[in-house]
């Protein structure tokens, strides 16, 4: 291990700069760790996943509203994506738009798929070996759900799509 980086747990982590460059994955055990921490910030964003019927928005002036549909629900699992909404030319784009699975028994979140880059980058059925693309896609999750919270967002019941008749 080089002299500017330091050994904690399963992760490596360096000295400098900041960023998914300083966290390398260590295996299995490290990815389940950031699916947990990212259950802790989505349960913070989304405090009462069963009130929302369909689909929900945040919506935090000066910022993007932040859209939550239910893909989804069975009885240990809900399956989500969320994303902001992008007006290009006459059309529209989902970006980041993840396709994100709660474990609510697990107390875990997990990226399934996600569609990148103005729809460039598309990460549909990510295979149980892709352990870096797996890292990459939930770190992304985490730090943006970190912004959203940072931002304000919330999601709630009393702001959900189908609840209001949109």
């Amino acid at each position: 291990m080089s002299t500017n980086a330091s050994l904690i747990g399963p992760l490596v982590v360096a000295r400098e700069g900041y960023g998914c460059a300083e966290v390398v994955p260590g295996g299995y055990v490290s990815l389940m760790d950031l699916h947990e921490n990212n259950y802790l910030r989505f349960r913070r964003l989304v405090s009462d996943l069963e009130a929302i019927t369909d689909t929900a928005v945040s919506v935090v002036p000066g910022c993007m509203d932040l859209h939550l549909h239910i893909v989804e629900r069975s009885k240990f699992t809900t399956t989500v994506r969320l994303t902001y909404y992008f007006r290009e030319g006459k059309g529209v784009v989902a970006e980041p738009d993840l396709k994100l699975r709660i474990y609510h028994d697990a107390c875990l979140v997990e990226v399934l798929a996600g569609h990148l880059r103005h729809g460039r980058q598309r990460l549909d059925h990510l295979p149980a070996t892709a352990l870096k693309l797996k890292w990459r896609l939930n770190r992304l999750l985490y730090k943006w759900l970190c912004y959203c919270l940072h931002l304000g967002h919330e999601f709630s019941a009393s702001r959900s799509l189908s609840d209001l008749g949109d």
